[in-house]
């Protein structure tokens, strides 16, 4: 597959808490990254987002007395999964992984999400009250793209929501199902049936990387 003045690359969230050792890791998240580094290294545009909680974000099982993280609760804007103290502000965990710096550094902006308490944020372009934009679409229009490809983490969660809203916004998109990693193989199906009814495509790496 070709990559055209019109394409960029979205890495999505390639955080250390998602990674083995952090607070909500994903296997084999770490592991991604120096792939990550070379698909990077193919394209003129890059944009990488990253989670960015407070302590009392909406979505955090310790700020639900009684709950536990896995579990899902109904609020303002619908269901929430509530999860573990993840990417707080400021944190280690809510820095970049070490091993995908080139790529970071590389990236033309960097999309911070889930910085509202009230409402949580898979999507790198809108929150989960799926309403307020975070601001990528308009850059990426801005810069002449019309297709994405997104690698990163979590396959099941973000990169699915951020693919499934590229589409809406009408961009074409794609996923590097290889420079990315799920939680759970029950939500990576279902996000495979979503690409397929909304027509996201899936590639592997090395259709890019010859």
């Amino acid at each position: 597959m070709q990559i055209a003045a019109t394409d960029a690359l979205l890495v999505i969230d390639p955080q250390n808490d998602f990674c083995e050792g952090g607070s909500l890791a994903v296997a084999g998240g770490a592991g991604i990254m120096p792939l990550i580094n070379r698909l990077a290294d193919r394209f003129d545009r890059v944009v990488v987002t990253q989670d960015w909680h407070t302590p009392d974000q909406i979505s955090f099982a310790s700020n639900h007395p009684g709950a536990t993280p896995f579990t899902e609760i109904e609020v303002g804007y619908g269901r929430q999964m509530l999860w573990p103290d993840h990417c707080i502000q400021g944190s280690p965990g809510a820095g970049f992984h070490p091993d995908v710096a080139p790529t970071v550094e590389k990236a033309l902006a960097v999309i911070r999400k889930g910085y509202n308490p009230a409402v949580d944020s898979y999507s790198g372009f809108f929150e989960n009250d799926h309403h307020t934009p975070t601001g990528l679409a308009g850059l990426l229009r801005e810069l002449g793209v019309t297709r994405v490809f997104l690698a990163g983490l979590a396959f099941d969660y973000c990169v699915r929501f951020t693919a499934e809203d590229a589409m809406r916004e009408g961009f074409e998109a794609v996923v590097i199902s290889d420079a990315s990693r799920a939680i759970a193989p029950e939500t990576a199906a279902a996000a495979r049936d979503s690409f397929r009814a909304l027509g996201v495509m899936e590639i592997e790496a090395a259709s890019l990387l010859g």
